[in-house]
Parts: C-alpha cells; sequence; structure tokens
C-alpha cells in the first residue's frame, strides 16, 4: 500500500510475518578487540594503558569507564583477552606498544569467573 509520499508503506512495530521484530539495542555500541564481536558498553571492559614514572606501560583495567586517555574495549573473558594478545589487538587499539599485561590477565580471570 502506497503511503502519502508515494513509496510502500513500512511496516513499524511489526514484521510481514506479523511477529514482533526484535528491538534494536539501546546504547551505544563497542567492539571487542579480541573477538570482534559488538556489545553494549555496560557488558564489555574497557581497557586503557597507563605509563609508570619508570617508563613501562602497562594494561589497566577501567571498569569504571572514566579513566582518561584512549580505551579498548574487551569482553571480560580469558578467550576475548588470548585472542586480543595472539593478534597484537592492544598495542594496535591503544597506539603504543604495552608491557604488562600480566595483572590484566589475571583480573580478567578473577571476574570471568563470576
Amino acid at each position: 500500500m502506497p503511503d502519502a509520499a508515494g513509496g510502500r508503506a513500512r511496516l513499524e512495530e511489526t514484521d510481514r510475518t506479523g511477529l514482533r521484530a526484535p528491538a534494536a539495542p539501546s546504547g551505544p555500541l563497542r567492539t571487542c578487540i579480541g573477538c570482534r564481536g559488538t556489545d553494549s558498553r555496560s557488558i564489555l571492559l574497557r581497557v586503557v594503558a597507563e605509563t609508570h614514572p619508570d617508563g613501562l606501560t602497562v594494561l589497566v583495567p577501567d571498569p569504571r569507564r572514566r579513566a582518561p586517555g584512549r580505551g579498548a574495549w574487551l569482553h571480560p573473558d580469558l578467550r576475548c583477552f588470548d585472542l586480543a594478545v595472539r593478534r597484537r589487538a592492544f598495542a594496535r587499539a591503544l597506539r603504543c606498544s604495552p608491557g604488562g599485561i600480566d595483572d590484566l590477565r589475571s583480573w580478567v580471570a578473577d571476574h570471568a569467573q563470576r
């Protein structure tokens, strides 16, 4: 059935079968640097690179999503963490060469079990 503009009418709340279309996720979507899947900010963990006075750059979890600087998003899951390490995604996403990832790995392991 044509609408007022002469085009085809759009189905707003239902699809052609009469079932409701899946709701679009609300809020901003982010991409996990490990598995490359998209999810909402509330599900993903933000990771930032922090440079210590001795010059060592370490990866730090930012669960409150408030730390300054460039961040990378990661599912709090060891599979995604290991994929990100294998693909060297932390260095690419944070635009630095992070040295310490062991503390972040233990943080992810602790929080993945919850």
